[in-house]
């Protein structure tokens, strides 16, 4: 199929990437089957979903391939005796489904009308998800009219984002058969969030590395070199996980005034902070991720959190103050308001560049100035638009 089909870009029609081997654009890249995750769709007839990765022609990979940069990456924290366990949290809308949904569409409340006449869609979307390896471990009514909360069940390696993907594309399917439409998109008084749950394990997965503090349920030395490489990296990470126009208004929602600069924090059982480390209820210590936004692709939300908490490790960053402090007196690392100022800083993080790969960093910032200068085109079009990659 054409490259320009996969590449990151708004419109195979329109290359705005200034690529120095844009004569490649439109070439031909082949897509290899990953076979461990072919499975029958329990909601289609005589349908199954595979998993592919792309590559060229030659063979080589596709530098900017979500999947292939977070498989890269975990083979990274392989190679250095860890390994990943982690889950994706989900906020999303189901809307009725009118022949065009519209800025004046009605929402209904998912919070009493779907739960309470429609659990044959709840049901087969529990079930179906089981089939396809994506076990929900939760469901429930969020803040937001129409809007549900879905937790997965944690996983290791490349899996937990796979499944991830499977949950955000399969019920799109299955709400359109019960006469829904399910949405993960974010606008201006509309957030939908996202978070990713994880700790680092050993390298066969036997035990958690993020536990063994001093103190029953405390954050471990590498937990916390982890947790100091998120936060060093927190203004780049906003800018992969929250990367809709739309999406800006989620990271800013911890502050009134839209002069003032919100901040990255940690606390221990914190949901208000953007790094939660989580340690009660008998689970394993983990680390809630929740920088991002439901639109943020789940491949590149898995490798910039890997990249960004293996720095910390590789360098043995210290957490100044420890996980104690007041969420209101961690002023150290900013974290930008809008799209342009988080593209800037992911432009100057070396590291998260270096980590995800130059080729990938530059497609993902030229498709994000591409949509902030064809914004005003763009606004009454997508609005409510019904599908994220």
């Amino acid at each position: 199929m054409p490259r320009s089909s996969l590449e990151l870009t708004l419109s195979p029609q329109s290359n705005e990437v200034d690529d120095a081997n844009g004569a490649n654009f439109s070439s031909d890249v082949l897509l290899i089957p990953d076979l461990s995750t072919f499975r029958v769709l329990p909601w289609a007839e005589q349908t199954a979903r595979v998993i592919c990765d792309p590559c060229a022609v030659t063979g080589s990979p596709l530098r900017t391939s979500p999947r292939l940069v977070a498989k890269q990456l975990l083979g990274q924290l392989q190679s250095l005796g860890f390994s990943l366990h982690s889950s994706f949290s989900y906020e999303c809308r189901v809307l009725g489904a009118p022949d065009r949904i519209g800025p004046n569409s009605l929402l209904f409340p998912a919070a009493t009308l779907l739960a309470n006449h429609d659990l044959p869609f709840f049901q087969q979307l529990a079930d179906s998800m089981y089939c396809m390896g994506a076990d929900i471990d939760g469901i429930a009514s969020a803040g937001g009219r129409g809007q549900m909360a879905i937790d997965l069940r944690p996983e290791f390696g490349i899996a937990a984002a796979d499944s991830a993907f499977t949950f955000r594309t399969g019920i799109k399917e299955m709400a359109r058969k019960h006469g829904y439409i399910a949405g993960f998109f974010a606008a201006d008084g509309l957030s939908n969030g996202g978070v990713l749950s994880h700790s680092l394990w050993d390298a066969n997965g036997q035990g958690s590395l993020f536990t063994g503090g001093e103190k029953t349920g405390e954050l471990s030395e590498i937990g916390r070199k982890w947790l100091a490489g998120l936060l060093a990296h927190s203004a780049a990470l906003s800018c992969l996980m929250a990367p809709g126009l739309g999406c800006r208004s989620h990271v800013a929602k911890t502050i009134k005034d839209p002069e003032r600069t919100p901040y990255a924090t940690r606390g221990c059982n914190d949901n208000s902070c953007s790094f939660n480390v989580k340690c009660h209820g008998g689970r394993e210590t983990h680390i809630d991720n929740q920088l991002g936004t439901a639109m943020a692709n789940p491949y590149v939300v898995l490798g910039a959190t890997v990249a960004a908490g293996l720095d910390g490790v590789r360098r043995n960053l210290n957490l100044a103050g420890g996980l104690s402090e007041a969420p209101g007196r961690q002023k150290d690392f900013a974290v930008p308001v809008k799209l342009d100022d988080a593209l800037e800083a992911l432009a100057e993080d070396q590291v998260i560049r270096g980590a995800l790969g130059e080729p990938f960093v530059q497609y993902f910032i030229a498709m994000k100035k591409f949509e902030i200068e064809t914004q005003e085109l763009d606004d009454e079009r997508n609005k409510c638009l019904e599908y994220f990659i």
